[in-house]
């Protein structure tokens, strides 16, 4: 089978992001963060999937490359291009996080790899979440510790989604057992669903993935994927994932933040990290609020809407 990228490395571990150029900025963050702390006894290829992006930018970006972190972007503009006006733009969730259910078909070179969102930091050795065993499942993440404290979001996801918040894992974070997802056709799932019934979700590809790959799921601990909610216990984490709607480069003083900036101060890209938490006025934090307040109604509703997994498919709850 054909490599995307040539020769292929066994000693390499896979490291999958998607972006815009929005994002760029705390892309570089969370690179830095993992090139710093991974375990200098393997090879990485991060992989970032987008569908246009910044010349310069990219430029920045790539210059943190080196013969054990060798840095590519890939256009996925071709795989995504026919469905596009179906994916959905909801809240926070920008359209690259629909990238991730494409790379199984896109990289038939892999069997594994990781996924991990923009909005983040490493702490630990990312080599040793990669060769995790996986066994027989198809993914394996944390268990989505917002929706697990909120009653709002726990009702969102047993009705509309059919899947009990205690088993709904977050996407942001997931070792992808490629092979098992080609077994399981979970693109060619994901596009028929979408293109049927585009069901009515709040978190748009993590309700697809959590569906669909019920009871093939392996739960991992909270370290590999610490939110910042206070009221979770977790001492040492491996990653921080600022998934709340309010992220450390708009406030500096949220839980965990210091994680952030400490990456953040050395990145080429810290003008603009700095101009947009200082561009953060009162009006775009009442904007915040008034989206967090917004996305609980429609949680609500669409708990209650007919134009969901549930109530269309009908798939047993886990």
């Amino acid at each position: 089978m054909t490599n995307f990228f040539g020769h292929k490395d066994l000693n390499e571990i896979p490291v999958f992001f998607s972006t815009d150029n929005n994002y760029l900025p705390y892309l570089d963050v969370a690179i830095r963060s993992l090139i710093k702390n991974a375990s200098k006894e393997h090879n990485y290829r991060i992989v970032i999937l987008n569908t246009g992006l910044d010349r310069e930018k990219m430029d920045k970006i790539k210059a943190l490359s080196s013969d054990q972190f060798i840095i590519n972007f890939v256009d996925v503009s071709h795989a995504v291009d026919d469905i596009k006006h179906q994916l959905r733009n909801v809240y926070h969730f920008g359209l690259a996080t629909y990238y991730r259910l494409f790379i199984e078909e896109l990289f038939p070179e892999y069997d594994k790899i990781l996924y991990l969102d923009c909005d983040i930091v490493v702490l630990g050795d990312i080599s040793k979440l990669y060769y995790m065993d996986m066994g027989d499942n198809a993914v394996a993440g944390v268990v989505e510790q917002f929706i697990l404290h909120s009653p709002v979001f726990s009702l969102y996801t047993k009705e509309a989604v059919g899947v009990d918040s205690k088993n709904y894992i977050n996407a942001g974070i997931l070792l992808m057992n490629l092979a098992k997802l080609r077994e399981m056709q979970m693109e060619k799932q994901f596009v028929e669903l979408l293109t049927t019934y585009n069901f009515d979700v709040i978190d748009p590809d993590q309700a697809y993935i959590n569906y669909l790959c019920q009871g093939k799921i392996k739960y991992l601990p909270l370290e590999w994927n610490r939110t910042p909610l206070e009221a979770v216990e977790c001492q040492n984490p491996n990653i921080v994932h600022y998934a709340l709607g309010v992220k450390p480069w708009q406030k500096q003083d949220i839980f965990l933040a210091e994680h952030f900036w400490k990456y953040a101060n050395e990145s080429s890209f810290l003008e603009d990290i700095v101009n947009s938490r200082d561009s953060f006025d009162i009006l775009a934090d009442l904007k915040k609020q008034r989206a967090a307040i917004d996305i609980q109604i429609q949680a609500i509703e669409y708990a209650h809407s007919k134009n969901t997994f549930n109530k269309v498919l009908k798939k047993k709850i886990v």
